[in-house]
């Protein structure tokens, strides 16, 4: 059968540390789903090659026989992990990939640096521009990002030759870089131009390097909606730098502890009140490099008594307790028939006027819950007061029964008059008024009664009375009264 095609992409740099563990990736970590086998294999000079590892179907075998033998091993990502750098790592290692359609490899230049350098700052020689054949010679610049380097002395050093061929007298310049790397010129883009009389400016191909890095920060995120109540689903997720940054952690889930791999986050699903705590996450290899983070999940549970329909009598007392479980502080306003009330409702003694539809709402920030009860009061009718009045046309006697009770009273007279006006029945309270035109002294009387008894008061009602005044004047009679 026809083996697949051999494919091989850009030699890439990858810079580490002498005594740590260095992390080589394969493909820049970009590892497809297809893949059937994954090999290691070392430049060890004159054209020969050493294998270092071999992944088929997640089972990593060291195939090395020498000094790499036990050192090396293999990350979730294929990435290669060669442990202790040693000045004699500084050489070409090459990550081959197959699959069904195709062999490709990924050659990575490695170099390794002293940690006498301070954090990750390595010095090395990035590389070497030379223009020939030049008259008069090139002048030769650095570019970092497009932005000149020039020589200080300290992390930038340029090294100018030039040579004159003697028999053609053109020269070749050569210029050498040598910069002082930090973490953050991972993938920075180095190029070098030169600037002839008379050509136009040459600029070379632009050239990359990759540094590593160990992880130096870690933070554990807490992505849920706001906010997170009871039944809803929490993501934990661990972000960590590092060159390459590490891909797989353990999250510490208050006692129990969960590796994942090859993921940064954790979902915990239909959380309770009992979820709300103390969470951590932190590197696989390196369990002392953790964050923590704080998890609450909100809730809010009332409980009002009395609740429902209540019937009591007048000058009953009604304790009214509200329970509140909450994750938080807590507001509780109050409304009677839907007008908001400035307290919560104390009754020590009902009246007919503390009828009415309570409901009280609590929030705890954008939670909020509602109880309500409906109180009515009920009693025998009290006659509060019984006027009289002169009428505005002096003819009628106006008779004013005042009542208090409920369920509402009927009210009698023990006279016949006219209903003048009979008010509506609000908070217990009934007004009733007729007219009458008595032609004696009478004693007339009001009740008032419901199904639980009944209440009268008397008022004396006299008649008219007339004066007649004769004045000396003849046929002059005036009537007064």
């Amino acid at each position: 059968s026809s083996h697949p095609p051999l494919k091989t992409s850009g030699l890439e740099t990858v810079v580490g540390v002498y005594g740590e563990t260095l992390e080589i990736p394969c493909n820049n970590g970009a590892i497809t789903a297809d893949v059937l086998i994954t090999k290691w294999k070392y430049d060890k000079g004159d054209g020969l090659s050493g294998d270092l590892l071999v992944k088929k179907q997640q089972n990593v075998s060291v195939s090395a026989t020498d000094e790499y033998k036990h050192r090396v091993s293999m990350a979730a990502n294929s990435s290669l992990l060669l442990s202790a750098a040693r000045l004699s790592d500084q050489r070409t290692f090459t990550c081959m990939v197959v699959t069904d359609a195709d062999i490709t490899e990924f050659p990575v230049n490695v170099v390794i640096y002293s940690k006498c350098f301070f954090c990750f700052l390595f010095f090395f020689q990035l590389g070497e521009c030379v223009a020939h054949n030049a008259n008069p010679p090139a002048n030769i610049t650095w570019l970092k990002n497009n932005k000149i380097l020039v020589a200080d002395g300290k992390g930038i050093s340029i090294q100018a030759s030039v040579h004159v061929d003697p028999v053609t007298g053109l020269s070749n310049t050569s210029s050498i870089l040598e910069y002082s790397a930090e973490k953050e010129d991972t993938d920075a883009q180095f190029t070098c131009s030169t600037q002839p009389i008379s050509d136009a400016k040459l600029v070379s191909s632009p050239v990359s390097f990759t540094i590593t890095y160990s992880t130096e920060n870690i933070v554990l995120q807490v992505i849920t909606q706001d906010p997170l109540t009871e039944g809803d689903n929490v993501t934990l997720k661990c972000v960590a730098d590092g060159n390459p940054a590490p891909t797989s952690f353990n999250f510490h889930l208050k006692g129990e502890v969960v590796k994942v791999e090859n993921e940064n986050t954790y979902t915990i699903t239909n959380v309770s009140r009992d979820t709300s705590g103390e969470y951590k996450c932190s590197l696989i290899d390196n369990p002392a490099m953790e964050a923590s983070n704080d998890l609450t999940v909100n809730y809010l549970d009332i409980n009002l008594s009395p609740s429902g329909k209540i019937v009591k009598s007048a000058g009953e007392a009604l304790p009214l307790t509200l329970q509140i479980e909450s994750s938080g502080d807590s507001k509780v306003s109050w409304t009677k028939d839907n007008i908001k009330l400035d307290k919560e409702p104390q009754f020590t003694a009902l009246t007919y006027s503390d009828s009415g539809f309570y409901e009280c709402e609590v929030t705890v920030g954008a939670l909020s819950r509602k109880a309500s009860f409906e109180l009515g009061v009920e009693g025998a009718p009290v006659i509060k007061q019984l006027i009289k009045q002169r009428a505005e046309n002096g003819q009628h006697k106006v008779l004013i029964c005042e009542a208090e009770g409920s369920p509402k009273p009927a009210v009698s007279w023990n006279i016949n008059g006219t209903l003048l006006d009979e008010s509506p029945f609000i908070n217990g309270k009934i007004r009733h008024k007729i007219t009458v035109v008595p032609t004696a002294n009478l004693s007339v009387s009001c009740t008032v009664s419901n199904e639980f008894g009944k209440d009268t008061k008397v008022i004396d009602v006299s008649p008219r009375k007339y004066h007649v005044v004769i004045k000396p004047s003849p046929l002059s009679v005036f009537c007064f009264f």
